[in-house]
């Protein structure tokens, strides 16, 4: 049998329903709230054919740029040789989510925030730069009641 050229070729997993997730969809995807400017995940969901997106922007981020009655509209980077093309896609809100990309940055300027205010009523001055894992300080070890222990590879003995 030849390959096929189908627009949902090689998508047998990718738009599967996971294990016990099947059934009709909650309602709380459907009273989510998208507004324009929003960073969205596409994942499309293989029970709603309706308004799915291309594979390709399956596990895709992008933002919202338009909002209407069931669907929204996304702008997704997509990498065509040597350039980057924005791509404008229109998706039902089934097939996206809210993306939890932005939260880590924006918690980490919330506790900046909180320090700079603190320092600021001590008279101080924080670094609130991020800093790679620091090697470990160094130190003695003392052998007062730990006795060192040898440790040698046991010698090869032929046994029949």
């Amino acid at each position: 049998m030849t390959n096929p050229h189908g627009k949902r070729r090689g998508t047998r997993y990718m738009f599967s329903k996971g294990y016990k997730k099947n059934g009709p969809e909650h309602l709380s995807t459907y009273m989510k709230i998208y507004k324009v400017g929003d960073i969205v995940d596409v994942k499309a969901n293989g029970a709603i054919q309706k308004g799915m997106p291309y594979k390709y922007y399956h596990g895709r981020t992008g933002r919202v740029f338009n909002v209407s009655r069931r669907a929204v509209g996304v702008i997704v980077n997509k990498q065509l040789g040597n350039r980057i093309i924005p791509k404008r896609i229109n998706i039902r809100i089934e097939h996206v989510r809210h993306s939890k990309c932005r939260q880590d940055f924006l918690d980490r300027v919330k506790l900046n925030e909180a320090k700079k205010s603190e320092a600021k009523a001590q008279g101080k001055k924080v670094d609130c730069r991020r800093l790679p894992v620091q090697p470990r300080e160094g130190h003695f070890v003392s052998t007062k009641n730990n006795e060192p222990t040898l440790v040698e590879p046991i010698p090869y003995e032929f046994i029949i």
